[in-house]
């Protein structure tokens, strides 16, 4: 039984490490953070060149108050990583962890919060942000619910 437990997870993992951006694809558009001011929008790039691009951003009260600068590559070695670069704090990176159809897990166990970050598609104009980890030696968590947008490109159709 624990031989068969250990090729699964052995199985998963090479699963893992071979994973094509392209599963990612569902990422991609323009959503709008539920509950938040207006403006307050995640955009994703759809993937290419072994890279997605991503951004977030938070409105409060008409001012910027938080934003994000978010990649996720396909890195040298084959896997596949997100570099997340919040606003005031330094950038931190995190592997890929796990991925499917409609939802994508990445851990870095050495960052001091989050450790984990995921993504759920739910439906077609739904996807949920999830951070986790340790933080002050308790369990945390925060969910950030989207919708999708039409992307705003600042220009009104003539």
């Amino acid at each position: 039984m624990n031989k068969t437990i250990s090729c699964l997870a052995l199985l998963a993992f090479s699963l893992t490490a071979r994973a094509d951006l392209s599963a990612l694809k569902w990422m991609a558009g323009c959503w709008t953070q539920d509950g938040r001011d207006s403006g307050s929008v995640e955009q994703w790039m759809t993937p290419a060149g072994g890279s997605m691009f991503g951004m977030s951003r938070i409105v409060r009260d008409g001012k910027t108050v938080a934003f994000e600068y978010l990649r996720i590559i396909k890195q040298e070695d084959g896997g596949i990583a997100l570099i997340a670069s919040p606003s005031g704090q330094e950038t931190a990176r995190f592997r890929l962890a796990s991925i499917s159809e409609s939802e994508v897990i990445f851990e870095n166990p050495e960052h001091d919060f989050p450790q984990r970050i995921i993504y759920r598609l739910i439906g077609n104009d739904k996807m949920l942000g999830r951070i986790e980890g340790i933080l002050d030696g308790a369990e945390q968590a925060a969910d950030f619910s989207m919708t999708r947008m039409k992307c705003d490109n600042g220009h009104e159709p003539e």
